[in-house]
């Protein structure tokens, strides 16, 4: 299954007014609730670890150049959620996070986890930068485009 079909169905019934997608292709299937749906008895929270043992099905989705926003209070920048998914700082419950303020990261690197869907799915750095602030909490659930990280560019 292609990441960016995925991304592009999301990004589809965000904008819609629908609460609930599924998709199946004969091969992959999945079921998306919006949170309006969850909060009135829909799907359960799961974490990271529960997840990975029951066959959760990772894809590696890079931050997309739209989910990179200036913040308007500081010279950094704020790197957003390309998706709605539960968010997770580190690989698992009693592991440290991948980054915290003051972290360096490359291109390339896992910044966290998004779980959406029972898929785990890591979001990296598009560029070299230095983390200013995370701005969520392991567990939380966040929402398409809401800032992650607070980042500032570093030369390479």
């Amino acid at each position: 299954m292609d990441s960016k079909l995925i991304l592009s169905l999301f990004d589809k019934f965000n904008e819609g007014s629908a609460v609930e997608l599924a998709f199946d292709d004969g091969t992959f299937h999945f079921t998306v609730k919006k949170k309006e749906a969850v909060q009135q008895g829909g799907i359960p929270p799961r974490d990271a670890e529960r997840a990975d043992d029951a066959g959760g099905v990772r894809l590696d989705i890079p931050a997309a150049e739209d989910t990179i926003l200036k913040t308007p209070d500081s010279s950094g920048e704020a790197i957003t959620s390309p998706i709605v998914a539960a968010f997770y700082a580190s690989p698992g419950p009693n592991e440290p996070p991948f980054v915290k303020a003051g972290s360096r990261v490359k291109a390339g690197d896992t910044l966290c986890i998004l779980e959406a869907m029972k898929m785990m799915n890591k979001l990296e750095a598009e560029f070299n930068c230095e983390i200013l602030a995370v701005k969520a909490e392991s567990g939380d659930m966040v929402e398409y485009g809401q800032p992650l990280f607070e980042v500032k560019r570093l030369q390479k």
